[in-house]
């Protein structure tokens, strides 16, 4: 039946042109902003997946500053701790030196006192962000420093952070207000050969600024009258003082590969993440596009169509033509 009334084939055509309408704008929106799930309307399910893994690489992302901060603390305490090593290497080397027959030992001693300045300055230098893992010069114990090392989700949802810790009771060297906790202001006692003044005795090679010695123990100097027995003692306390900073080293050393193994995972997991999250939300440009040449053909046969049905309406004039 013809109809004036109702054109069913032009809104037919219409209702087509619209719908081809509506995916059009829908991949045009894809190729401008690039997601083919931008927001919870899109996709709710991929939507919330992918806010809330962004927000944990986010989180990553300060883990990672957190890792370069820690890694320059370490770094920093290393260095120190390595030149220590250096120069009490020198003194050990100087002690031995006074053991030979005939040296002056008190020019000998003036070079000591000059190492342990420089012992002193090299400690108390190591700092970085406020932080001073080789002196000391609170009255509270330097104690376990911690540094962010990852964020972590669980299963059932719950979030932590996980940190490296240290504690600096080894590789404290100097400490002013209690010096049994620094390494080198700390007495070490050691079994002196039989023609010492004691048969044991206790050594400390630092006395710091402002601190008291430690009960009992004498500091490494030399005198014109110290017995060569006596510098054997000190070259045994001295001796092991050099082994608890070379151990105090070698967990520095590992720490800081440790915080680079670290570094490395956080990088790849965070590059992980944007991957497995772009596979969700991320449009596939070369798909949209052929979808968009499609529906682009589709739109003008669609207006075709819809211009062929509004003239079959016409059609009907010409039977009322004379």
């Amino acid at each position: 039946m013809t109809s004036i009334m109702t054109n069913s084939a032009a809104m037919a055509a219409l209702q087509t042109l619209r719908s081809i309408n509506t995916n059009m704008e829908e991949v045009q929106n894809r190729i401008s902003s690039g997601y083919r799930v931008e927001t919870a309307a899109d996709n709710a399910a991929y939507w919330s997946i992918a806010t809330t893994m962004r927000s944990d690489n986010a989180a990553l992302s300060t883990v990672q500053d957190a890792l370069g901060l820690g890694a320059a603390k370490v770094d920093t305490s290393y260095a120190g701790m390595s030149s220590a090593i250096d120069v009490v290497s020198e003194i050990k080397a100087k002690l031995v030196a006074a053991r030979e027959p005939g040296v002056d030992k008190t020019k000998i001693n003036k070079e000591l006192s000059e190492l342990k300045n420089q012992l002193a300055s090299a400690a108390e230098s190591a700092s970085f962000s406020g932080e001073n893992w080789l002196y000391n010069d609170s009255t509270t114990a330097a104690g376990t420093k911690s540094i962010v090392a990852s964020f972590n989700r669980s299963t059932n949802g719950t979030v932590s952070v996980s940190t490296l810790d240290y504690n600096t009771a080894a590789s404290i060297l100097i400490d002013t207000k209690n010096s049994s906790l620094g390494q080198l202001t700390k007495g070490v006692a050691v079994v002196q050969p039989n023609g010492a003044t004691t048969a044991n005795a206790t050594y400390h090679l630092i006395l710091a600024t402002g601190g008291t010695a430690p009960t009992g123990s004498n500091l490494v100097t030399l005198t014109t009258t110290t017995s060569d027995d006596d510098i054997d003692g000190m070259i045994s306390a001295v001796d092991a003082m050099l082994s608890n900073l070379t151990d105090a080293a070698s967990t520095l050393g590992a720490i800081t590969s440790r915080i680079d193994m670290q570094e490395n995972f956080v990088a790849n997991l965070m590059d992980v993440i944007d991957k497995g999250v772009g596979r969700l939300v991320d449009a596939d440009m070369n798909e949209e596009s052929t979808r968009l040449k499609a529906l682009q053909t589709q739109q003008q046969l669609g207006i075709q169509a819809l211009s062929i049905a509004n003239t079959n309406s016409e059609n009907i004039l010409r039977l009322f033509q004379q």
